[in-house]
């Protein structure tokens, strides 16, 4: 601790801490950021960039390039002084926590000490620290274990500068109490305003109200909803707050947030998603050379389907009047299975089906490789007898395309149904047939063109990246129909949103986890969240311009605000009940407040 420390010593961790900092700073321009460094053996020193989420982002919109420290793993080869090692990589690699487990925090007053002497270290009135051409360095924030009786559980420092001289520094504490329901201890509004009126000696605030609501429960209807790494909530932003809690008003700003997991059973599109994954098993076949046969997607077997389907059409060529029952005929149209009620508004089956995509239909619940041999060679032996000759789109070029194009003149090159040739002409045929049924929906609904579409459905690429990108088209098939099912959303909504989503992956790969964000009026949504608890509810008092602009934010969440609090840490301040009953909301309060040292 600095009382303990000498003055020598504690310009020495000083100089110690700004050359370490300076150096992760320097090489983070270079390459990015990198596994944490360590320091004085017990301390990991993080360095994100804008590429990076920052985890006091709710908190503080100051810089995107910052350092963030926290309690390191020990090592007894660590370096203690904080000088470069040879080793340094190997040790950063060891310090980096495993997946599933939390940040580690420092104790508080071990946290203080390092805003010290980093506060030192900036301070260009400390000539003694022999510290040539002084770095203004990015803002520094520690993760504290809130084991001090406010309960501080982040501690920050952010250089004041005018031009390339540093003018003074920003300090930033956390706390948070919680979880408890008893909202009389929430503080009101004007203990607020005052509170901070006071401590920074001015007359005039601002206020400015953010609101965040989960919509996926409120908007759920009956059976259908969604997975449960899914989410969809909607951020509201408004100034002049009223009230604590103060519900937004319609002439707030809001932004949808969507993250949406594809395959919930639920879902009125899971029957499409369950012939996605009979495609995925045929792609992952054909480059492994090992197919995983999914279950059946239908009772009978695949091998009796394909032969009626021969069977009728060849009656129907012969011009035998075929007994087709009104199912059996919407069967053949819409074989992917029958949609949900609620959705054949917007997505329907095409009426377009040729020979191969139904023969598709019927072969998707092959489950194994001998049943794909039969049923490709009858199917061949068909084309060879001139016993069918079927109707395919223009423009199919698939293996088996290429056959049944042949048998249109009377001749069907021999093929070895042996190896992985069998897997790729259904594959080929499958592929062919979901792309036009993605480029149905997206283009009869008016959510883009076909120009836009183009690189989802082009033959340009290998077979896997032409799956990988039908991927991308089924996971945005997906959120735009949760968001017509549950949301009710129209046109005007899916239009831009599916923009973004093209963009989006045009650019990147397939990522479920990716949040899609969409501008929209409060009064759009209203009705799902108006009797609903806020998931966040937070108000900003603001006063101050420029560098001299200082904040108070005080917050409620339903979820740990820090994700470094252990449960620990929780059960500490738990209180779960009011009044002998356990079904108000809980809630978190976190506070943060700055204040401002100026050194000139």
């Amino acid at each position: 601790m600095l009382a303990a420390m000498g003055a020598e010593q504690r310009h020495e961790a000083a100089v110690a801490l700004y050359h370490r900092l300076l150096r992760i700073y320097e090489e983070g321009k270079k390459s990015g950021p990198e596994c944490p460094c360590l320091f004085e053996d017990d301390v990991e020193i993080c360095f994100i960039d804008g590429s990076c989420k920052s985890p006091v982002e709710a908190f503080w919109n100051g810089s995107s390039t910052l350092y963030v420290l926290q309690q390191a793993c020990h090592s007894e080869d660590s370096d203690s002084t904080g000088e470069p090692r040879a080793d340094d990589a190997l040790l950063s690699s060891q310090l980096t926590p495993m997946e599933g487990t939390n940040p580690a925090a420092l104790p508080v007053r071990r946290a203080k000490q390092l805003i010290s002497l980093y506060t030192m270290a900036q301070n260009p009135n400390m000539t003694h620290l022999k510290i040539s051409e002084r770095v203004v360095l990015p803002p520094l924030w520690i993760r504290c274990d809130g084991s001090d009786p406010e309960h501080t559980y982040w501690l920050g420092a952010e250089p004041l500068k005018a031009g390339n001289k540093i003018t003074g520094i920003s300090f930033h504490m956390v706390t948070c109490d919680g979880p408890t329901a008893d909202k009389t201890c929430f503080v009101s509004l004007e203990e607020l305003k005052t509170a901070h009126k006071v401590k920074h000696h001015s007359s005039l605030v601002t206020t400015k109200g953010f609101a965040q609501y989960e919509l996926i429960s409120a908007a759920a209807m009956d059976d259908t909803t969604l997975g449960c790494e899914s989410s969809i909530s909607i951020d509201i932003t408004w100034h002049t707050v009223d009230k604590i809690l103060q519900a937004p008003p319609l002439c707030s700003t809001a932004t949808l947030n969507i993250m949406l997991e594809s395959g919930d059973p639920r879902s009125p599109v899971y029957p499409l998603y369950r012939e996605l994954q009979f495609l995925l098993a045929l792609a992952e076949g054909l480059k492994t050379g090992v197919t995983e046969w999914p279950e059946p997607l239908e009772t009978q077997p695949a091998f009796e389907l394909v032969q009626e389907f021969l069977m009728d059409l060849k009656k129907k060529q012969d011009g035998c009047c075929v007994s087709v029952s009104k199912n059996e005929t919407e069967g053949i149209k819409s074989d992917t299975a029958a949609v949900d009620s609620s959705i054949k508004s917007i997505f329907s089956e095409r009426g377009d089906l040729d020979f191969a995509e139904q023969l598709w239909c019927k072969m998707r619940s092959v489950c194994s490789y001998q049943e794909l041999i039969d049923c490709l060679t009858l199917v061949i032996k068909f084309l060879e007898r001139g016993e069918i000759q079927p109707w395919i789109h223009q423009g199919s070029s698939g293996l088996l395309s290429k056959l049944i194009q042949q048998s249109y003149h009377g001749k069907v090159e021999a093929v070895s149904l042996s190896g992985i040739t069998p897997i790729q002409m259904l594959l080929e045929v499958g592929l062919d047939k979901m792309k036009k049924d993605y480029v149905s929906f997206f283009i009869g609904q008016e959510l883009t063109t076909l120009t836009y579409l183009d690189y989802f459905i082009s033959t340009s690429v290998d077979l896997q990246e032409q799956v990988h990108r039908v991927q991308k088209l089924h996971h945005m098939l997906e959120i735009m129909v949760s968001c017509t099912v549950l949301l009710q959303f129209k046109h005007e909504n899916l239009f831009p949103l599916t923009q973004t989503c093209l963009k989006y992956y045009k650019e990147n790969p397939l990522n479920e986890k990716q949040v899609f964000q969409l501008p929209i009026r409060p009064a759009l949504v209203k009705k799902f969240y108006q009797n609903d608890h806020p998931e966040v509810w937070k108000v900003d008092i603001t006063s101050g311009h420029g560098q001299k602009e200082v904040k108070t934010t005080w917050q409620v969440s339903a979820n740990p605000p820090v994700e470094h609090m252990t449960s620990s840490n929780i059960g500490l301040f738990c209180d779960s009940t009011v009044n002998g009953s356990s079904e108000e909301r809980m809630y978190f309060i976190a506070t943060a407040k700055c204040s401002q040292v100026h050194f000139t």
